[in-house]
């Protein structure tokens, strides 16, 4: 490992009660994506400075790790999931001074949400914030098996990363506010992925078997849930100050369409695992939706934008996320 890069490392975990300096994450990320050199030395350097007692420390060495998870290429994460043990931060108080009984606490929420990121790394072997997105993405073209697989892992690592739970009276320093911007940025990533695996597994699940569909209708009944979760983690995204346009619109997916996918269970428990004929509904009907274009939009032309056809259910089945038009491609591995 370079000279430079290690300085960058020290530079960027000091314990000046600063968010890390962008000229020291910057130069870390250069070294991660413009050069072949191990990076097993710098997640080395890093890890130690979280075994540091000062919240400060601690907490600018988990944003600098979270920073290079983000826009360093994947060969930096794929390190940290080869790891047997990434953060072991559950117990860490700092006592030395009144903010840090505060601050240890989002420290031991933002450590386990890198651990369960680094896991889910290792689980998958991808980072699903930086797949391709999209009708013809990763998770619309998923089949049933890895579906089933991996829509566990995203809710997993959503919750540990909603579990974070500030409060906008809690963003009080430039430390916790860059953690919570990272945050953000991964859970817009993390959604839209989640979204679109949701959305193929209700496309397949008329064709699906018993013990398939049993398992879809779990997995869909907690995406419910934390779609109420996420609504809320957005609006304190917006109280703390980031722009309105940059926060999707979110609409409510219906719990109405429970019932039909339960009716279709019980259809299959009543046959003895025997697929109808036919679907309880035109599933293409439930699915079909348009995204408002990524042009900042009235609230109303937002709500028309997101709507979907819905056969007859209350509220709709919607993409969910009404601008979350990246533009992006997935950064090289």
């Amino acid at each position: 490992m370079g000279i430079s890069a290690s300085k960058a490392a020290l530079g960027a975990t000091t314990d000046e009660p600063t968010e890390p300096e962008p000229k020291h994450l910057a130069d870390l990320t250069q070294y991660i994506n413009e050069t072949n050199m191990s990076v097993v030395h710098l997640a080395n350097i890093l890890s130690e400075k979280t075994r540091s007692n000062s919240w400060v420390v601690v907490f600018k060495a988990l944003i600098t790790v979270h920073h290079l998870m983000v826009y360093g290429k994947e060969r930096f994460i794929r390190h940290l999931a080869s790891r047997n043990s990434l953060f072991t931060l559950h117990n860490f108080l700092d006592k030395s001074v009144t903010e840090g009984y505060t601050m240890s606490a989002f420290i031991r929420r933002y450590s386990r949400y890198l651990n369960e990121k680094s896991l889910a790394y290792r689980l998958i072997a991808s980072d699903i914030t930086k797949v391709k997105r999209g009708t013809d993405g990763v998770m619309r073209a998923m089949n049933t098996k890895d579906l089933l697989n991996t829509l566990p892992v995203i809710q997993t690592q959503l919750d540990a990363l909603l579990n974070f739970n500030a409060k906008p009276d809690e963003l009080t320093n430039g430390i916790i506010h860059a953690a919570f911007m990272l945050l953000f940025k991964d859970s817009l990533r993390l959604f839209a992925a989640y979204n679109e695996g949701i959305l193929n597994l209700l496309d397949k699940y008329f064709d699906m078997r018993k013990n398939q569909c049993r398992e879809s209708l779990d997995i869909y009944i907690k995406f419910l849930g934390r779609t109420t979760k996420f609504a809320q983690f957005l609006k304190v995204a917006e109280q703390v100050g980031i722009d309105q346009s940059d926060i999707p619109y979110l609409t409510q997916a219906p719990y109405s369409f429970i019932e039909a996918l339960k009716q279709h269970l019980a259809s299959l428990e009543e046959k003895n695992d025997i697929l109808p004929p036919y679907r309880l509904f035109p599933l293409h009907d439930v699915l079909q939706f348009t995204l408002p274009s990524a042009a900042n939009k009235s609230v109303g032309d937002k709500q028309q934008g997101a709507t979907i056809i819905a056969n007859n259910l209350d509220g709709s089945l919607v993409s969910l996320i009404g601008n979350l038009n990246f533009g992006e491609s997935p950064i090289d591995k």
